[in-house]
């Protein structure tokens, strides 16, 4: 149920004195394409349900779980009648964990854990989902603090795991010539990666090339595109852009800066290239986005 929508951004109504919230869903319910701040976790007890990130249509079975990243648009889907479990936690103050925003930045924009998929540690997530569930509902005072307690534990799982995982929403690991993704070399190479990821994150704002990127991680371009597209599930280009758009969206919420001034200091080096990303990512202008944030904010 989405209580405040303005646009396609939705304003979460947290448990009072909180921020987190768990809503069981029932019937046919859908959501239109929207976005939030907090992270979402989706799970159908019953009958599939179509999730879309994106522009990638996704379906989750019954007990599949689907981690979605924040700020991250994305619209929901019921043929039938059905009960699923949704979370949503604001986790903005967890991502001055460097291994949490780590972890973040490589399943963006969502990922799927299922039994099939991902059978190694499926039925302890589903576990620790059930556990936020229970002590969602404790009116002890450490409730949140349990919730908070177990979203890491989930997110210690999913980092550990990382290695076999192929992230919700983005395009096919598999490489231009029809190679599956390598679990060896996802394993082999993965703290590599992780790294390179974080250097993208701290300076998407500069004037970053393939090339360089690849050189700094020791691997020729070919070689580098094809590995980080199985680490990430997206481009390296389209990895980098997603950085910037995030940035723009900070930058944003100050009234005080142009959007020319915006469009320079997160990275972009014209404006008409700027607010096209933009609206690939966010399905709206740069100008909209920033009146429904500072609305609400």
């Amino acid at each position: 149920m989405i209580e405040n929508l303005n646009g396609i951004y939705e304003t979460v109504n947290f448990k009072q004195d909180t921020t987190v919230k768990v809503y069981h869903n029932l019937g046919t319910e859908d959501y239109p394409s929207h976005w939030h701040t907090p992270l979402e976790i989706i799970m159908p007890y019953d009958k599939d349900y179509q999730v879309t990130v994106g522009t990638e249509l996704n379906m989750l079975g019954p007990g599949d779980i689907a981690v979605i990243c924040p700020g991250v648009l994305h619209s929901l889907h019921s043929k039938e009648y059905g009960r699923r479990f949704i979370f949503q936690a604001e986790v903005a103050p967890l991502q001055e964990i460097k291994s949490f925003r780590s972890i973040l930045n490589l399943i963006f924009p969502a990922i799927l854990i299922t039994p099939q998929g991902t059978p190694g540690f499926y039925a302890q997530a589903r576990e620790i989902l059930e556990q936020i569930d229970k002590e969602y509902k404790e009116k002890s005072f450490v409730a949140e603090l349990s919730v908070y307690s177990l979203l890491l534990n989930l997110f210690i799982l999913i980092g550990s795991n990382y290695a076999g995982q192929e992230p919700l929403g983005a395009d096919s690991a598999a490489d231009a010539a029809g190679n599956s993704t390598d679990s060896g070399s996802r394993k082999k190479y993965g703290m590599k990666f992780v790294t390179v990821c974080n250097y993208i994150n701290e300076h998407c704002t500069e004037n970053l090339t393939l090339d360089k990127i690849a050189s700094l991680a020791g691997f020729s371009k070919y070689h580098f595109s094809r590995l980080f597209k199985q680490f990430t599930g997206v481009s390296f280009y389209k990895y980098l852009n997603q950085k910037r758009i995030a940035c723009a969206q900070k930058l944003l919420l100050n009234p005080d800066m142009s959007i020319t001034e915006i469009t320079f200091q997160s990275g972009f080096t014209s404006l008409s290239a700027f607010i096209r990303m933009f609206k690939i990512f966010n399905r709206c202008t740069p100008s909209e986005y920033r009146q429904m944030r500072i609305h609400f904010v």
